[in-house]
């Protein structure tokens, strides 16, 4: 089962660094306009050695490694004197408004080949290349950022329920609150250790990182270190549950089809296909309550019921992915948001757009135990940790 320890973490100093100045989305969700705002807003904002750039008579990845070594030296980033668990909750409000909160724990977990450990992907993932990441491990010798891995325990939410202050908190520009509280008691140490070693993780957002990390552990091993930190990556563990999460689903954009196509047909293996007319605002809530996806093509929409199936737990998204596979040479592409997806096609930017429903904790547990992995794309965990609450020094 999955080793999950607790770490001496590098924080900011809260002396004389402002939390709020310095936190940064993960650096895969940053664009060109918000990576110029985060770094004007502050020469210590993580967003400097997460995303670095080059600088003059130095790369980025020496750039940043340096910028780390800095912080740390001027005590901007202190180290905590004692390995500590780290609760980390976020609170929002989700589509509907209703107040929601995502509590789970920051640790070191131990890295494993997929397949042959307990720590197990949960969806396919797109080719991305990983020298970025692994170059900047290489010089920062540190997790900037904690990958989100879900746990198939039961128990582990309810070790996150803290009485007192936080050690940290801040919202982010989007408005969600973060909290973070150092834990040290060794009874809830010991707890929490054994609650995540207690049955698989899945991990639910940051395949590429852990894929980098598990580089970085075999170039160290290569070179003949000990077993030490290389051996584990920070990740922040959520007990897999309805109330501790709020999945939306990406949806699909088609495009290259030949004009015989007849993607509504090839639909219709899965789906059962009712006319809704043109597309409109109203369509989102229209397939809540018909349970159903929809098909829409420039004017006209079909709600997707699915057919129903002798104990089939597979997501919409798994029966999708055979169809589109199934169709000849055809461009595929992922969007968020049902407006967006209205919008392109109503544009001519794609032939139809597939809009999906979210994935169920069902769905993703039954997968996860299957050895499934869903298709690429299939799963948008809301909201995201924020980038600079905790950072893991590697030796």
């Amino acid at each position: 089962m999955p080793r999950f320890e607790p770490f001496a973490g590098l924080r900011y100093d809260p002396d004389t660094i402002d939390i709020d100045r310095v936190i940064a989305p993960p650096y895969d969700v940053i664009g060109p306009d918000e990576r110029h705002a985060l770094e004007e807003r502050d020469a210590h904002n993580v967003v400097h050695i997460d995303l670095p750039r080059d600088e003059p008579g130095r790369d980025r990845y020496t750039a940043a490694g340096c910028r780390l070594d800095d912080w740390l030296a001027r005590h901007v980033l202190v180290q905590d004197d004692e390995p500590s668990f780290y609760v980390y909750r976020m609170g929002y409000h989700d589509a509907e408004g209703r107040a929601r909160q995502t509590s789970g724990v920051i640790g070191a977990l131990e890295l494993s080949v997929p397949g042959e450990g307990d720590v197990l992907p949960h969806e396919r993932t797109m080719s991305k290349p990983k020298d970025d990441r692994l170059n900047l491990m290489r010089a920062c010798r540190a997790n900037l950022s904690p990958i989100w891995v879900l746990s198939l325990a039961q128990g582990l939410s309810a070790l996150c329920e803290l009485p007192g202050p936080p050690d940290i908190r801040t919202t982010d520009d989007t408005g969600v609150h973060h909290r973070l509280w150092r834990i040290t008691q060794p009874g809830i140490v010991k707890a929490i250790s054994e609650a995540v070693a207690s049955a698989p993780v899945v991990i639910a957002d940051g395949h590429h990182r852990y894929e980098t990390a598990l580089a970085y552990r075999d170039e160290r091993r290569t070179e003949g270190a000990a077993p030490g930190d290389h051996d584990l990556l920070m990740a922040y563990a959520v007990e897999l549950a309805e109330d501790q999460l709020t999945i939306d689903p990406i949806h699909r954009l088609v495009n290259g089809l030949a004009p015989d196509v007849d993607l509504l047909s090839a639909l219709s293996q899965w789906f059962e296909p009712f006319d809704a007319g043109p597309p409109t605002e109203a369509l989102a809530r229209r397939m809540a309550d018909a349970g159903a996806l929809a098909l829409v093509v420039p004017g006209h929409a079909w709600l997707l019921k699915p057919r129903d199936g002798d104990g089939d737990v597979r997501s919409d998204a798994e029966h999708l992915d055979a169809v589109l596979h199934a169709l000849p040479a055809h461009e595929l592409s992922y969007q968020h948001g049902v407006d967006n997806v209205l919008a392109l096609v109503d544009k001519g930017d794609a032939q139809a757009g597939i809009l999906l429903r979210p994935v169920t904790v069902e769905q993703m547990e039954a997968a996860a135990r299957a050895g499934r992995r869903l298709p690429e794309k299939t799963t948008f965990f809301y909201p995201k940790p924020v980038t600079g609450v905790v950072l893991r020094r590697l030796s």
